[in-house]
C-alpha cells in the first residue's frame, strides 16, 4: 500500500488530501497522465512517456511550472519508489492538469501529482490463458485533435472497463466515430494475419501508447528481421473476425495475447514469437 505520493515536488501522506474540489482535472477531466514501469530503480522507456506527456501539455496550453522538466521529474519518481520502499517492480502515475478554479479563470501553472504501488514481477510474462475480449458498443470515440492524449477524460474507457469488468472479460475494445477499432479500454491493440501485423493508426483516434510507439519505431527492424510485416492501417471489426491472431499492449504489461474476442477465437503462435522477440530486446532488469 502507498505510504507517499508527491505533489508539486513536496512528499506527503498518500492518505491525506491534496487536491482541492475546483480541481479542474477533477472538474471537467482538464489533465494528462502518464502509466509508467520501474524496475530496480530505472524507468522503462522514459523519453517515450515524456515525450508524450511535454507534447500533450503544449498542445493543451499548459503553463509549466518552475522546474518541470523530464529530469525533474524522474528524480522525484525515483525518490518516491525508494521512499515507499516499493521496488523491485513498481506502477507510477503522472497526473498533471491545470490548476484548480472555473472554466473561464485565468490559469496558473499547472500542478502534478505522483503516486506509485508495487507491482507483481510475474506480469510481464507470457499470458499462456491468454485474454478474453469484446467490443464496446455504447461508446464511439472521436478522432479529432485530442484523440492519441493520455487524458484525464477517460469516460468511455471507464465504461469499457466497468463493462468488461461485468461480463467477466479482461478488456473490451472501443470503436471510433465511424464504426472501427480505435483501442481497448488500457491498451493498444494489433492484428495478426499470417505474417502481417497490423495497428489502428493515430488518425483513427488511439491513444499514442508507448509500446505501441515502441514496437513500430523501435523495434520495427528486429520485427521485419525475423519475417513480419508491421504497419498502420484501419481495422474494422469484420477484420478481427478474420484475423489469425490478436494481442494488446501497454507500457505495464507489454504484449499480451488475446485468446478470444467475441466469438472469435486466436491462436498464440505468431503473438508468442513475437513477445520472445520484444522480451529478448527489453527485458525489465
Amino acid at each position: 500500500m502507498k505510504a507517499f505520493c508527491c505533489l508539486n515536488g513536496r512528499f506527503v501522506r498518500a492518505s491525506e488530501p491534496v487536491l482541492l474540489a475546483s480541481n479542474k482535472a477533477y472538474r471537467y477531466g482538464d489533465g494528462l497522465f502518464e502509466t509508467l514501469r520501474v524496475v530496480n530503480g530505472s524507468i522503462r522507456l522514459p523519453e517515450y512517456h515524456f515525450d508524450r506527456l511535454f507534447r500533450g501539455m503544449k498542445l493543451l496550453d499548459y503553463t509549466f511550472p518552475g522546474r518541470f522538466d523530464a529530469d525533474t521529474l524522474e528524480q522525484q519518481i525515483l525518490q518516491l519508489v525508494q521512499k515507499n520502499q516499493a521496488s523491485p517492480s513498481v506502477r507510477i502515475r503522472l497526473s498533471v492538469f491545470r490548476g484548480n478554479g472555473g472554466l473561464y479563470d485565468e490559469d496558473g501553472p499547472a500542478q502534478y501529482l505522483i503516486e506509485c504501488w508495487p507491482l507483481e514481477t510475474s506480469n510481464w510474462q507470457w499470458n499462456e490463458n491468454g485474454l478474453e475480449i469484446d467490443i464496446y458498443q455504447k461508446v464511439r470515440k472521436s478522432c479529432d485533435t485530442f484523440a492519441n492524449l493520455k487524458s484525464a477524460s477517460f469516460l468511455g474507457y471507464s465504461m469499457a472497463a466497468r463493462y468488461a469488468k461485468q461480463q467477466k472479460l479482461n478488456d473490451c475494445l472501443v470503436l471510433n466515430e465511424f464504426g472501427r477499432i480505435a483501442d481497448s479500454s488500457i491498451a493498444n491493440v494489433f492484428i495478426v494475419r499470417g505474417t502481417s501485423i497490423t495497428t489502428p493508426p493515430l488518425s483513427e483516434g488511439c491513444v499514442d501508447g508507448v509500446m505501441r510507439r515502441y514496437l513500430l519505431q523501435e523495434l520495427r527492424s528486429v520485427i521485419l528481421g525475423n519475417g513480419f510485416d508491421l504497419a498502420e492501417q484501419p481495422c474494422t471489426p469484420e477484420d478481427l473476425a478474420m484475423a489469425d491472431g490478436l494481442f494488446l499492449t501497454n507500457a505495464i504489461r507489454g504484449i499480451r495475447w488475446v485468446k478470444q474476442c467475441g466469438q472469435t477465437s486466436y491462436n498464440s503462435e505468431t503473438v508468442r514469437e513475437l513477445f520472445r522477440i520484444t522480451d529478448t530486446s527489453f527485458r525489465p532488469l
